[in-house]
């Protein structure tokens, strides 16, 4: 068992949830129980699965934690093109934010790839 806190996409995907719920803040009121609720949940998600699968037994099981780290992230990748396009969102904000979770996705990514390769022996 690993500490989740010693993971860099841990770490990113933290400032990625920081930055969405201070980016989300601006939303029409009327977005409130809508996306800017799924952006919060979705970017926090990744986060918290990665914490929970470092506290499971073995590489397998943290495999899958961040394997539904990455739905979550695909799913934040969705929801900040849905704000942009429906304009809650700045095109800035749009761009930081979109550019962030591409990193997080590519750092799981990585991450379950060596975990696999681990696993093959």
């Amino acid at each position: 068992m690993q500490s989740f806190r010693n993971l860099k996409v841990w770490e990113k995907a933290h400032v990625l949830t920081l930055d969405v719920y201070k980016s989300s803040k601006g939303f029409p009121r009327d977005e409130q129980f809508g996306l800017t609720s799924q952006m919060r949940r979705s970017s926090a998600s990744i986060g918290a699965n990665i914490a929970e699968g470092c506290c499971r037994k073995g590489d397998i099981e943290l495999g899958r934690f961040l394997q539904i780290a990455m739905g979550s992230a695909s799913e934040l990748e969705y929801h900040l093109l849905l704000a942009r396009d429906l304009e809650v969102m700045k095109s800035m904000d749009y761009q930081r934010l979109s550019s962030g979770v591409i990193e997080v996705k590519r750092m799981l990514a990585s991450l379950i790839h060596k975990l696999r390769t681990e696993a093959d022996g």
